[in-house]
Order: C-alpha cells, then structure tokens, then sequence
C-alpha cells in the first residue's frame, strides 16, 4: 500500500503543481488547460501501472463502486491525493512568490453542475479506458484521461474554476483561487459525480469484454459479408 499510496501522492502533487504554476499569474493564459490536462496524462502513464493512477478522490470512490479497490484503499489514497495536492500548494507560494490572488465566486447552481458533469466525464472515461477487459493492454489511457480533464477545463473552466477533483479543490482552496466558502460545492459535485459514473457503468455491465456491437444472439442473425440481401 505505501509503494502505491507513494504513487498517489507524487502524481497528485505534480497535477496540483501544474495547475497552480500555470493559473497563476504570470500563467500559460489560454494554454493553461492544455498543460493541466498534459500533466495528467503523463503522470498517469507514469503510474498507472503501480497504483491506477487515479489522483483524484472521485476516480478512486467510482474504482472502488466499479469494484476494483476496497474501502481501505480508498482511504489511503484520499490521504496520499489530499496530501499530495496540500504540499504542491506549498512550492507554487515558493516559486511564485507573493502574488495577489482574486478568489473566485462561482454561481451555485451552475459550477455545481459544470463541476458534475464534467467530474462524471472524467470518472466515465477512466472505467472505460482504463478499468474494462475489452482495453486491457490499450496505449491510449493516459491521453483520453489528460484530454477530457483539458476539454472540462476549456468547456467550463470560467464557470466553475474546472477542478474535477476534490483532492484539486483543497488545493485551490488553499491558494485563494476559489473561497473557502465554496469548498463543498466542489466536494460534494465530485464525489456524487464520481458514485455516478460507476453506478452507471456496473448498470450497463461496461466491464465486460465486448468484442461486437452485437450480442451472441444478433450475431447469429448477421449476414456475411458477401451474401447478397434478401430484403
């Protein structure tokens, strides 16, 4: 658990990095998104094959309704993702400096929807690609995860500040990108969000190695290829 919780905490660390060295002003403006997302995908190739390399609350509760880790993992990682994201807010103050910071005040109800959507997206795509037997073994994990994560941000970024993770969130927080007084509305998105999507994929059984669009029965049914139609 330590090797794995290790993993958690550094890939955490460097998403969180990224996010406030590039957000903050001086920052990459409108390639911000891009560079978060980027980071994401290479720490997930980095890590995926130790620890999932979830780096996010909500992933690792929907991997643990999806079946795939049990409640004490999940625990140990929410403290690693939490941990990691707390001493990243540390060396963004180092290296940025003393920089004035407006906190954003999103509208409620659309951040808390922006924010949901978005995190369901994100924990989607991670079952999908990087949980199901029909993907094992794919190359392309990382980059469909770092991708959706750069699409929320650019999608609604200004609405809800794009974080898609509670682990993100505290650090945000933290910085004075977003008020405290807003924290729970990205917890509580995230995380219904992440039980969401996992709820949704057992419910229509996305594990399952699926060779076809067709099932078994259909299949029977099908013409080769070069059989002429009788229709």
């Amino acid at each position: 658990m330590l090797r794995k919780a290790s993993v958690e905490a550094i890939g955490t660390f460097f998403l969180m990095l990224t996010i406030g060295l590039v957000v903050i002003e001086p920052g990459a403006g409108a390639l911000a998104p891009l560079a978060i997302g980027s980071a994401l995908m290479v720490m997930v190739f980095a890590g995926g094959h130790i620890s999932g390399a979830h780096y996010n609350p909500a992933v690792t509760l929907g991997v643990v309704l999806r079946g795939g880790a049990t409640m004490m993992d999940m625990l140990g990682y929410w403290v690693a993702q939490i941990l990691g994201a707390a001493v990243a807010v540390f060396a963004i103050r180092y290296l940025k400096g003393d920089v004035a910071i407006t906190a954003l005040v999103p509208a409620t109800g659309p951040a808390f929807v922006a924010e949901f959507l978005f995190t369901f997206a994100l924990v989607y795509v991670v079952l999908n690609v990087a949980t199901a037997r029909g993907n094992e073994g794919n190359s392309h994990y990382g980059l469909a995860i770092g991708f959706t994560v750069m699409v929320g941000a650019y999608s609604v970024g200004a609405i809800s500040g794009g974080a898609f993770n509670p682990a993100v969130a505290v650090g945000i927080t933290m910085l004075g990108i977003v008020a405290p007084s807003h924290l729970w509305l990205y917890l509580v998105s995230n995380l219904l969000a992440g039980a969401a999507a996992a709820l949704l994929f057992n419910a229509l059984d996305m594990g399952d190695d699926k060779p076809t669009a067709s099932t078994a029965a259909e299949q029977a049914g099908l013409k080769g290829s070069g059989e002429p139609s009788r229709a």
